[in-house]
């Protein structure tokens, strides 16, 4: 927990910059670490050997009558994963593999997907074009299926060469948004200006090749909800505690809006807020952020910031603002289990903060949404609650 300034004059970014002078303090000490398993961009033709490498398999299990199959590190159990606070939840050296069989009826079509992908990859790298993951799936739309066959297909394909996803040359289409004061030139040397106005900025797709860029920012205020990131524009809270940035992922993020917000704490090391509601769904997307993904474990370096603190809406700040209890509303069972499957994760033993909100939330039985806030007011959240916990430390 933060610690708040002393006295009711005291500047109101006052307890974020010693939030920020700490964070500063801590990336020095790591300085010069490279974790392990630290993932870079790989080069085209390390792409290129690879593909061939898994091609040049196939062909020799034909040869030798066996049936061909692709091995890829299973990401869906938690036993392969690993936790390291500096870096997320990340996939152990030696985990479990599962097996795409070419004999096999219930995997056969992914098999057949995987190498037709593959074959795409290949010509996108070779020929340095790039392709979005919506591209691929509308080359052959009644072949795929559906947009998240292309989806699983290529995170498998980026995990099974043991390359970052970006150097595959396929993009994602963005759905964040992006406000505030930050300025960047995009890779064809197109110059973006986000502003504190009613319109936000579309997430570029291609975050690797942003460069330049300048803010003055003071921190960084990640928004669950594009009707939350909305209204905080509409009632100018980001002109009202400028210099900041605010992003919104709409919900999960998508990779684009995670490696927009990675690049962020990379190039600023400003303090980086999150606002969720104050549910297990809330709480997931939080988690999502700061310490990543199962299913994007492989990638965890290139994506999670630990150093992401929850700013709202806290559980107890239901109790402290006496929100009344028609504005809240029960768990469901779901909400439960997804509770309590966090409360099991290897990273709230390091947060007992949260454990502790986690828990009051788990007794009450009750969640609320940011909204709920509008019982005090129809502009608390942003001209009463927002100001207040970054001035006087209410983060943890």
């Amino acid at each position: 927990m933060a610690f708040a300034p002393a006295g009711p004059e005291a500047s109101l970014f006052d307890a974020v910059e010693r939030h920020r002078a700490s964070l500063l303090a801590a990336v020095r000490r790591g300085a010069g670490q490279s974790p392990a398993g630290a993932s870079r961009p790989a080069s085209s033709s390390e792409v290129l050997t690879s593909i061939e490498n898994i091609i040049q398999d196939i062909v020799k299990s034909l040869a030798r009558n066996e049936v061909p199959a692709f091995t890829i590190d299973d990401r869906s159990r938690w036993e392969n994963m690993m936790f390291e606070d500096s870096v997320g939840l990340q996939m152990i050296p030696q985990c479990s593999t599962r097996k795409i069989r070419s004999d096999s009826p219930k995997s056969i079509k992914k098999f057949a997907l995987i190498l037709k992908i593959l074959s795409m990859i290949y010509k996108l790298v070779q020929t340095n074009t790039y392709a979005t993951k919506r591209d691929i799936y509308y080359t052959d739309s009644q072949l795929f299926g559906n947009q998240t066959s292309v989806d699983n297909i290529v995170d498998d394909i980026s995990c099974m060469l043991k390359v970052p996803r970006r150097s595959l040359h396929v993009l994602s289409t963005s759905k964040g948004l992006i406000a505030g004061n930050l300025r960047y030139m995009e890779e064809d040397g197109t110059r973006v200006q986000c502003a504190c106005s009613a319109t936000a900025t579309a997430v570029p797709s291609n975050i690797q090749g942003i460069r330049n860029l300048i803010t003055d920012a003071k921190f960084l205020l990640i928004v669950e909800k594009d009707a939350t990131f909305q209204r905080l524009l509409d009632d100018n809270f980001c002109s009202r505690m400028s210099p900041c940035i605010m992003v919104t992922g709409k919900g999960i993020p998508d990779l684009n809006t995670r490696l927009l917000v990675k690049k962020l704490w990379d190039t600023f090391h400003i303090p980086v807020f999150t606002l969720v509601d104050a549910d297990p769904h809330g709480i997931e997307i939080m988690c999502i952020y700061k310490y990543g993904s199962m299913s994007m474990s492989f990638e965890a370096h290139s994506l999670t910031v630990p150093a992401v603190r929850w700013l709202g809406l806290l559980p107890s700040d239901i109790k402290r603002l006496n929100i009344p209890k028609g504005s809240l509303i029960p768990l469901t069972k779901r909400d439960q289990m997804k509770l309590d499957s966090i409360l099991r994760r290897p990273y709230i033993t390091y947060q007992p903060f949260w454990r502790k909100e986690l828990e009051m939330m788990a007794d009450s039985k009750m969640k609320a949404e940011i909204q709920a806030l509008t019982f005090l007011s129809a502009d608390y959240l942003s001209r009463v609650y927002l100001p207040n916990k970054l001035r006087f430390g209410g983060w943890i």
